[in-house]
């Protein structure tokens, strides 16, 4: 099973920038990777994917503010969030899976804190 390691959540004001980071155990070249997020008392959503091929796709409440990247050499994938809001709150987590991500291939882990404050 692949372990995911995302990182690089913190606390910044509105309108900030961050770069959040999943390394993988493995080889993440074979999976559509995707940035999830769980705000207090809300349900896990999915926010970002990006395809083995590279195409994307965002959640409306992030779409032009958040970008997802891949660097299957380095069995990376990121995102980057611009123009942060209060609403963006949440504990950020990393998966992996099928091209839809209807089948995850890795467990959740600790995920990311990012809070957005002045």
């Amino acid at each position: 099973q692949v372990q995911l390691v995302a990182s690089g959540g913190g606390l910044v004001q509105p309108g900030g920038s961050l770069r959040l980071s999943c390394v993988a155990s493995g080889s993440i070249f074979p999976y559509t990777m995707g940035w999830y997020r769980q705000a207090p008392g809300k349900e896990r959503e999915l926010v970002a994917a990006i395809t083995t091929d590279g195409v994307t796709k965002y959640a409306d409440s992030v779409a032009g503010r958040f970008t997802i990247s891949r660097d299957n050499a380095a069995n990376t994938a990121y995102l980057h969030a611009d123009s942060l809001k209060p609403e963006d709150t949440a504990v950020y987590y990393c998966n992996a899976g099928n091209s839809r991500l209807t089948v995850l291939v890795a467990s959740w882990g600790q995920g990311t804190q990012v809070t957005v404050s002045s």
